[in-house]
């Protein structure tokens, strides 16, 4: 029987442990639809009561361009050595340690998409979080720093959508932050679908895998009709 966005809502809530602090990652490939999954997630949850849910996208440990440039790496943006992975494993293990009691806000770095740059101190986690959802391609790689990325995280879900339409998103994403169509088409099959064969290969190390998304609140609030992302089917990879 497939998952419904309320099951997604249940296994979420769950994670948080009596004085402990949970950690929740949310993998794919770019354009998978990670993003407006923990985002749903996130206000979903806080909705319910007081805030108890922060949302600490990896996207913010970025390089930033001039250090691209410094390391002849610009025009491979997106691939995993573009990221400070040690330095999102770090916060990642920061997180996880703080305590209700006595604990103190944790400032993380943001990403501005207009910019295409990484703000630091963007995102404030207070010590009333008790589960943090985290989200970026590389969170169940097993290489480099990235390997530490993994011990920090209670669970990690897999979007696994229709590959076309993922690919689609993902050309209408670059556009509507400035690249002509051509560019679009042209940025991601040179790049994001080279780090999309990347992440697909880490599927299995997931707990869960969402995949035929349809069906459920869009970033708005609104139901999403048919051909949209949205988590229904599902199946576990623990």
């Amino acid at each position: 029987m497939p998952l419904t966005f309320e099951d997604l809502l249940a296994r979420a809530r769950a994670l948080p442990r009596l004085g402990h602090r949970a950690l929740l990652g949310i993998a794919g490939s770019p354009g998978a639809g990670k993003s407006t999954l923990a985002e749903q997630l996130v206000r979903t949850l806080n909705g319910e009561g007081e805030p108890w849910v922060a949302h600490v996208p990896m996207d913010g440990f970025h390089l930033a361009d001039v250090e691209l440039d410094r390391l002849g790496r610009r025009d491979r943006k997106g691939a995993p050595d573009t990221f400070d992975a040690a330095g999102y494993a770090a916060l990642l293990r920061r997180l996880r340690e703080e305590r209700d009691e006595g604990g103190e806000v944790v400032y993380a770095p943001g990403f501005e998409r207009v910019l295409e740059q990484p703000l630091a101190g963007a995102i404030a986690v207070p010590p009333t979080a008790r589960l943090v959802v985290t989200e970026g391609n590389y969170l169940l790689l097993d290489t480099g720093a990235w390997s530490r990325v993994r011990a920090q995280l209670d669970e990690v879900w897999f979007c696994a959508p229709d590959e076309d339409e993922r690919v689609r998103r993902l050309v209408a994403r670059h556009e509507e932050f400035g690249k002509s169509h051509q560019e679009a088409v042209a940025w991601v099959l040179r790049s994001d679908e080279r780090n999309a064969r990347l992440v697909a290969a880490t599927r299995e190390r997931a707990d869960l895998v969402v995949r035929d998304l349809v069906g459920w609140p869009d970033r708005h609030g609104r139901p999403r009709t048919g051909g949209e992302p949205g988590p229904v089917g599902t199946d576990t990879g623990c």
